[in-house]
């Protein structure tokens, strides 16, 4: 069964970058679509950027896509999402969704 494994959570301070991962362990992500979601606490899980595998054509939520990078790797098994000059309102966990599947999130707190 394919699981999903998202990495590089952690405490970032305003202002600071972040690169998060998303692997299929032992699968590959062929052509379809990868996508970023994330959920703040007490509010509901929002879309936060997806690629397609195809032809790396990305998709952002338009209020952060100026400081936001999804990109995949060649062979089909890794996703990245890099968030620059994070704020606050950045915390939550995040979640690296493929079709019907979804990791365990990797969680991210942006504070001082």
């Amino acid at each position: 069964q394919l699981r999903l494994v998202e990495s590089g959570g952690g405490v970032v301070p305003p202002g600071g970058s972040l690169r998060l991962t998303c692997t299929a362990p032992g699968h590959k992500f062929g052509i379809n679509k990868v996508s970023w979601y994330r959920q703040a606490p007490g509010k509901e899980r929002e879309f936060v950027a997806s690629i397609m595998y195809s032809n790396g054509t990305p998709e952002y939520k338009a209020s952060i896509e100026h400081r936001t990078t999804i990109s995949r790797d060649p062979g089909q098994t890794t996703v990245w999402l890099v968030m620059n000059v994070m704020e606050p309102a950045d915390t939550g966990t995040y979640y690296c969704n493929f079709g019907t599947f979804w990791g365990q999130g990797t969680p991210l707190t942006v504070s001082s």
